[in-house]
């Protein structure tokens, strides 16, 4: 099985109610869920949530809500804690991580992903983009063109083989990079992402009439 997850808790820092705050028109939560409903390649998806009210949202838009422990949506819980209580309680072969933060996945971006990862045998998929940022003082004044760079998961989509999220490990040992369009890159995690990410949004819905 093919277990698309769509982590959402309750509790947010930077914005509050993050998950359920309007952006371009609805709940930013709705956005992931209607990428996952149009994915061909998922076998199901769900909404891990302890919140009712998240719940409620994610049900009306079409998401089976998977309940979690109340000690897995406090401030310390991580991600993969969250991805082991699932795999444990839905078994399933692979699982495709959809984080809600970042709502941009046009073109079939969840597919893609999944096709890369049996096309090419990874353990995990992720998509990103190629960085050329450093910290101050370990690249001297190089010019853009002579850097590397190198690649940074930008929270989209990750495509897991479960056995070892199962062990509590964010990654396998076969990993595969999969960069996507830029405008798929921004992910929110504070109030200026987030006016940014909504700018973006209906740019691209004012170019192509939708973010399908």
């Amino acid at each position: 099985m093919i277990l698309g997850v769509i982590p959402a808790r309750g509790g947010s820092k930077g914005i509050p109610r993050k998950n359920l705050k309007t952006i371009a028109g609805k709940p930013l939560i709705v956005w992931s869920i209607e990428a996952a409903r149009r994915s061909r390649r998922l076998d199901r998806f769900v909404v891990s949530t302890e919140d009712a009210e998240i719940a409620e949202v994610s049900k009306k838009a079409g998401a089976e809500v998977l309940w979690r422990p109340k000690e897995l949506a406090d401030d310390g819980a991580t991600t993969i804690a969250v991805l082991q209580h699932i795999v444990r309680q839905e078994k399933p072969e692979t699982l495709v991580l959809l984080q809600p933060t970042s709502p941009i996945r046009i073109g079939g971006i969840i597919d893609q992903a999944i096709e890369r990862f049996f096309k090419t045998g990874a353990d995990t998929v992720a998509t990103g983009f190629t960085t050329y940022q450093y910290e101050w003082g370990t690249m001297d004044n190089v010019p853009r063109q002579k850097m590397k760079g190198w690649f940074y998961d930008d929270g989209n989509v990750y495509v897991h083989k479960t056995p070892h999220l199962a062990e509590g490990h964010w990654y396998g040992a076969k990993r595969e990079a999969m960069i996507i369009p830029d405008h798929s890159n921004y992910e929110i995690d504070n109030e200026t992402q987030f006016w940014a990410v909504e700018a973006i949004m209906l740019k691209l819905i004012e170019r192509h009439g939708s973010l399908d």
